[in-house]
């Protein structure tokens, strides 16, 4: 039961869908590993990871966009969470991405959120979006110069302190006009 009314994306592997219930304990868990989470915000007890998944759930209701929960079609797991972040404070929309505990180097969260930012240029509308990465945290920065992103510049983050500000390519940038007089557009990558 989708807490949501977020859509539902598919790539090849993936199912990008609205929270669910479901979706708490494995959230809750990657929250509390601080050493998993640093980088995106670990959660110092469980009630707060709790209000963590409540705020992802109430930014889809107040902005009609959030983290999507990233399911593996072959087996129903949730295997992270990626999409579009803008909560008060932030600088501007952001495309986030975070898979849990065995689910990493398996080309998840590229996937995912190429099917996220495809999805806020075509759907939303969005011209433009940023990755918002703490400094150390090599394996986020590597994939957001993967998915075309450049460092724009550094920022005080309300949340996480200092940030670096990667911008990603607009949909010009990566999407053509498809010959088909169907009005779709197919993507370059």
């Amino acid at each position: 039961m989708s807490l949501t009314q977020a859509p539902i994306l598919e790539t090849e592997r993936l199912i990008l869908r609205g929270p669910e219930p479901r979706d708490i304990e494995p959230l809750i868990a990657f929250l509390l590993d601080k050493e998993r989470s640093g980088g995106f915000g670990a959660a110092p007890n469980r009630g707060e990871a709790w209000r963590w998944f409540a705020l992802n759930v109430g930014h889809w209701h107040i902005h009609g966009y959030g983290y999507f929960s990233i399911e593996m079609k072959d087996t129903g797991e949730t295997a992270g969470i990626s999409g579009i972040w803008n909560p008060e404070g932030w600088p501007e929309p952001e495309l986030g991405w975070v898979v849990f505990d065995g689910f990493e180097g398996k080309g998840i969260a590229r996937e995912a959120a190429e099917r996220a930012r495809r999805y806020a240029y075509q759907d939303l509308g969005f011209t433009t979006l940023t990755s918002n990465i703490v400094p150390g945290n090599t394996r986020s920065v590597a994939l957001a110069e993967r998915l075309g992103a450049w460092f724009e510049r550094e920022y005080e983050n309300i949340h996480m302190g200092h940030d670096l500000l990667y911008r990603h390519p607009g949909p010009g940038d990566l999407f053509e006009a498809d010959d088909d007089d169907d009005g779709s557009v197919e993507a370059y990558a």
